[in-house]
């Protein structure tokens, strides 16, 4: 395997959990919602992923599990945000808290004990090719399935009725409430499907990226899928985009380390942090792109009229 062909495999692990919980989480803002819990939605999907692998020995059953609870932890957060009309930024930071203190206890008894990794696909004289097969034609189903999902959300959210319904949910929800949208099954779906997503994202890193479950494993990811999706301007080709540069950046950062170029390890590990910042403070310029795509409604809770 030459040295650029591992990069671009590494890369593309690396971006695919970013680019799975991103694409969740930007249908969730485009309703009018802000989850600020994807970390913890991603920490919980990974154990529950790991456990079930674990216990079948079917890691596509943990991916199933992991992506069924994301969605379960999801549930408060609805809850609160979409019955109680709390306000979100404090839900959102409480499932976050709440997703890594679960998972945690969770896991405990899980630490140090080997996984079922998900096996990667072969397709047979594709997968063969030099340096073409392995880089296109040699990963697991999850990575297909994060390029499925650009696609499906792209269109979802451009082509079809109901992704408009919601834009306009996320837009103007006093006037989808008139129009007689249910704004709240709306909202309530698509946070749902941003838990599902992030219970894939956390799946992707316990039975593929390192079969194993140690604590904390997201490492943060969650929080730079959030600002990738500003990063993204809210769409969802821009997401891929994103992954991929972040994924490149945090993989730089390990290659870094590595050839022992001597700078600190606390500066590499910071990397991809400190390269999300710099995004989102060259993004935050334009601020006539930032708000054409910006939805208007973020964070605001909706209570229909009695």
């Amino acid at each position: 395997m030459s040295g650029l062909e591992a990069f671009l495999l590494t890369v593309i692990a690396a971006s695919t959990p970013l680019l799975l919980a991103a694409l969740g989480e930007l249908v969730v803002e485009r309703a009018g919602v802000l989850n600020l819990g994807v970390e913890g939605m991603m920490a919980t999907g990974a154990v529950i992923a790991f456990a079930v692998a674990l216990a079948t020995g079917s890691p596509l059953l943990g991916v199933l599990a992991g992506a069924l609870a994301g969605a379960a932890v999801a549930l408060p957060f609805v809850f609160l945000t979409q019955v109680l009309a709390a306000n979100q930024v404090a839900s959102g930071l409480a499932l976050a808290l709440f997703g890594l203190g679960l998972s945690g206890l969770i896991g405990e008894g899980f630490v140090g004990q080997p996984g079922v990794r998900l096996e990667r696909l072969h397709i047979p004289g594709l997968s063969d090719i030099p340096f073409i097969g392995p880089v296109l034609f040699g990963h697991d189903v999850l990575v297909y399935l994060s390029f499925f999902m650009t696609a499906a959300v792209a269109w979802f959210l451009f082509r079809t009725r109901a992704g408009l319904i919601l834009r306009a949910v996320g837009t103007n929800h006093t006037a989808a409430h008139a129009l007689g949208h249910p704004v709240r099954l709306v909202r309530t779906l698509a946070i749902l499907f941003g838990g599902v997503m992030a219970g894939l994202a956390g799946a992707y890193l316990s039975v593929s990226y390192t079969p194993q479950w140690v604590e904390d494993m997201t490492a943060g990811r969650g929080w730079i899928a959030l600002a990738l999706v500003v990063f993204a301007t809210w769409r969802p080709l821009r997401v891929l985009a994103g992954a991929y540069l972040f994924g490149a950046v945090w993989i730089l950062g390990l290659h870094a380390q590595a050839a022992g170029y001597g700078l600190p390890p606390q500066f590499l590990s910071a990397l991809p942090y400190l390269a999300t910042i710099a995004a989102l403070v060259l993004i935050s310029r334009n601020r006539t792109l930032t708000l054409t795509n910006t939805p208007a409604m973020i964070g605001q809770p909706f209570m229909p009229e009695r």
